[in-house]
């Protein structure tokens, strides 16, 4: 018996899914049960074998869970395909995972015509919720066909097939063997390890403040179904709305990204303490880089239930730390909850604690990107160890800190430069909303740092302020890692789980060395150098 099934029989009235924009959008155990019963013998009726996949392109609807959970009845990968992408690239994850059918809403259709005729050299099935179009069959109508006497055949349990985001070229896709049907009563041992460390049960509440399509949100309000929690989501992030959702439906988990941490500490004094948070008990970020400086604000405002992770998609290993943990060592993603740490140099030896190298974990789960052999292999070392492709370093005990992304690295006058580094060190200016660095070739050094900077006060931009910048990391930076030149630029790019898009920078920027506004370093000497 699935764990859908289980809560569905034990507690049927309770409210499985909540969207938080709309108290009639609710969901029971019970009708998420049944619905997920009939979706997958309808996918079975459609021809679909063990193994094939499905590919799901939703914005927040509740519907996207009862496809998940009938996919993995029936025994099949399913794809959820943001909804955002460009045609091109939506169109290249539709191929890559060899789907069968395709799922969307009249507010994706636009972009699922472009990949239906995209597809046309290949079978495709394309089914349409709450409307009708040419080329795609009506979802109700479909259901309503379906025989729910029809005993469903024995199959593997189906899992998601997750695409990475991207940040580094083409999407990748993460695709993990299922679990054969004679052990799908076994405990799940990625699951049960996030049970451990964050608490979750079936008196959890658990806000889901992202987009359904990205893996976190998805796995997380699976497993909180899986746990016989409550899920409440929002159709799209607003930070007054999240505090308020929180204090009005007793939030007690929660999942943040940095950059909406950092909306929530923009918010007025007033708006802050109008909500009542007290029965939040974990709130949980990752996702992206969290500058110490936001870090701290919000332990200071929310006290010590903050928890960060560090992991991926791929499932290789898991870091996790608590906050009195953080602020014994500011700046770290904690120490392996999943698999063994091993900091490798170029040379591929392992490293001692406080030297920088490439972050590795072996004793986790294997994967393989698919049809990818040749990124599967670089993901792992002559040990067997594979990484997610991050740099950092372990302290004495065992926490890991994060440099930066291998492929970001500025190699500046033979030296390895981190733009996280720099990055945190703008953040902290109190006129600096957002930044990013990129290198740039430099005739002299190779490369130098450029700095990409989002102000609070776009007006205040121009050349006084960006000399101010350099010399405000001049007195916390060495030379080598100063901006030669910053850029005053409207938000920056970033996806809705809050990684910068440092390629589409790269890109666009890398062969403009006179941009911005140059900032000789004997300009900048006026404040003391770390």
């Amino acid at each position: 018996m699935s764990a859908l099934e289980y809560w569905g029989r034990l507690q049927p009235d309770k409210a499985a899914l909540v969207m938080a924009d709309s108290d009639a959008a609710m969901m029971t155990y019970g009708e998420l049960d049944r619905r997920a019963a009939r979706v997958a013998r309808w996918l079975v009726s459609m021809g679909l074998q063990a193994g094939d996949c499905i590919a799901i392109l939703l914005d927040n609807d509740p519907r996207m869970l009862e496809l998940a959970w009938a996919a993995r009845r029936a025994g099949l990968y399913y794809a959820a395909v943001n909804n955002h992408l460009a045609p091109s690239e939506a169109s290249f994850i539709l191929r890559d995972c060899d789907a069968k059918l395709l799922v969307a809403s009249n507010a994706t259709m636009p972009l699922a015509r472009a990949m239906r005729d995209d597809a046309v050299a290949r079978p495709l099935a394309c089914v349409l919720l709450d409307a009708r179009e040419p080329g795609f069959a009506n979802y109700d109508d479909e259901l309503a066909r379906v025989d729910s006497a029809v005993a469903l055949p024995e199959r593997p349990l189906g899992r998601d097939m997750l695409y990475s985001s991207g940040t580094t070229g083409r999407p990748k896709g993460i695709r993990r063997p299922l679990v054969s049907y004679a052990d799908r009563d076994r405990p799940d041992r990625d699951l049960e390890t996030w049970r451990e460390q964050f608490g979750f049960d079936d008196k959890t509440v658990y806000l889901s403040t992202a987009p359904f399509y990205h893996a976190a949100p998805l796995r997380y309000m699976m497993r909180t179904l899986a746990c016989g929690g409550t899920c409440v989501a929002l159709g799209r992030f607003d930070p007054e709305r999240a505090l308020a959702t929180i204090a009005k439906y007793r939030v007690t988990h929660s999942q943040w990204v940095p950059t909406m941490l950092t909306r929530l500490l923009r918010l007025p004094k007033e708006a802050r303490d109008r909500y009542d948070m007290s029965s939040m008990r974990v709130a949980i970020h990752a996702a992206a880089p969290c500058p110490p400086l936001v870090k701290q604000a919000m332990l200071d405002w929310w006290g010590d239930i903050l928890y960060e992770y560090y992991g991926g998609s791929e499932g290789i290993g898991l870091t996790v730390i608590g906050a009195q943990e953080w602020r014994k060592h500011p700046g770290s993603v904690g120490k392996a909850k999943l698999g063994v740490i091993h900091i490798v140099n170029e040379q591929g030896h392992e490293v001692s604690p406080h030297e920088i190298g490439t972050i590795y974990f072996s004793g986790a789960a294997n994967f393989e990107y698919h049809k990818d052999p040749e990124k599967t292999r670089q993901a792992y070392n002559e040990h067997g160890w594979a990484t997610y492709g991050d740099i950092g370093h372990v302290d004495e005990d065992g926490y890991l800190y994060i440099s930066d992304r291998r492929a970001d690295l500025i190699l500046s006058g033979g030296a390895n430069v981190y733009p996280m580094e720099i990055e945190n060190v703008l953040l902290e200016h109190p006129a600096v909303a957002d930044a990013a660095v990129i290198g740039i070739p430099d005739a002299d050094m190779g490369e130098v740092p450029l700095a990409i900077v989002h102000l609070h006060e776009p007006q205040a931009a121009g050349a006084v302020l960006a000399r101010e910048l350099v010399m405000h990391c001049r007195s916390k930076l060495g030379s080598l890692k100063l901006p030669r030149r910053v850029i005053f630029e409207a938000p920056l790019p970033r996806l809705h789980t809050g990684k910068l898009l440092r390629r589409e920078l790269k890109e666009r920027l890398r062969d403009q060395l006179d941009v911005g506004f140059a900032v000789p370093l004997e300009s900048a000497k006026e404040a003391p150098q770390a």
